[in-house]
């Protein structure tokens, strides 16, 4: 094709795109049905996995709840049974890749074929990168990223034969913005993101337009795993406010979601501004929590 074709296509699809964009913010987004969907939600003992496995319950969905916390897991699907849901539960150590995939093929055999994975389970240590321990660093890069892939490679197959599916990366606001304290941890995030936007292009490469991606970055949430978390962007956030949001974001196929939404002027920012002004930018947000910092250990 012509440059000047080029060119002008690109031109109009932006501004298709932007046309289209000021319409939503006045026509709602229509809200696909969840109800009977097999959803299988990692880390759904506690926090954000068990809020997100009581929004599919009020949805009528069947739930797949893996955790290693065998207690914590069937309190989960206790109350999701209180709502109606149809519940099976796993102990499952998403650190590895061997039982992942043997919970799996467990899965596939005795309940069925998982329509919504949610890629959720995550862990966190905050100290410098020199206090952080080899296998700390080892094991959030196991199950905040690593995981993510085999329970993709696990499942997408038969997404693929149906072309039909969601697939949903918990990731954090600390897969787009850096902060001291957590080097591993957002390096591990950052390649959640990475692994959501790099799926959502090859899907889309191979014609499965039926299979959905969202990925999900909150702030701070208020679960215990940071301990006196507090930041300038905003208050610190509940599992539920969190669940919601990426609730949302699956009924609308959303790609991309940030809890809270102006974290996406923020992430603009990081495009746009010089250097010297996003180093100020960045101590006004002032994020604070506790860390581990001196202690020179590896072992």
């Amino acid at each position: 094709m012509h440059p000047l074709l080029d060119l002008l296509l690109v031109l109009a699809t932006l501004l298709y795109s932007y046309l289209e964009a000021l319409a939503k913010l006045f026509v709602p987004a229509r809200r696909k049905p969840v109800n009977g969907e097999l959803v299988l939600i990692t880390g759904a003992a506690h926090g954000v996995g068990r809020a997100t496995a009581l929004e599919f319950a009020r949805r009528r969905s069947r739930l797949v709840l893996w955790d290693i916390n065998q207690h914590g897991i069937e309190d989960t699907a206790s109350e999701c049974k209180r709502l109606g849901a149809t519940v099976h539960t796993f102990v499952v150590d998403c650190s590895k890749r061997e039982e992942i995939y043997s919970t799996a093929d467990k899965v596939k055999k005795d309940v069925g074929d998982v329509s919504i994975l949610v890629n959720n389970a995550g862990v966190i240590t905050a100290a410098d990168l020199l206090s952080t321990q080899d296998h700390q660093i080892e094991k959030m890069f196991e199950v905040n990223i690593l995981a993510h892939m085999w329970t993709t490679r696990a499942f997408l197959p038969t997404m693929m034969n149906n072309n039909h599916g969601h697939i949903v990366t918990v990731a954090s606001a600390a897969g787009h913005f850096v902060t001291s304290f957590m080097v591993a941890y957002c390096s591990s995030k950052f390649a959640a993101v990475g692994f959501h936007k790099a799926l959502t292009e090859e899907l889309s490469t191979l014609g499965m337009d039926g299979i959905k991606t969202t990925c999900v970055c909150p702030v701070f949430i208020n679960t215990g795993f940071v301990k006196n978390p507090s930041t300038r962007l905003g208050r610190i956030l509940e599992v539920e406010e969190v669940a919601e949001a990426l609730m949302e974001g699956i009924l609308t196929n959303r790609k991309m979601v940030f809890v809270p939404p102006h974290l996406s002027i923020a992430l603009l920012s990081e495009m746009l501004f010089p250097e010297r002004a996003l180093t100020v930018l960045k101590k006004l947000t002032n994020a604070k929590f506790d860390a581990v910092v001196g202690q020179r250990s590896t072992q």
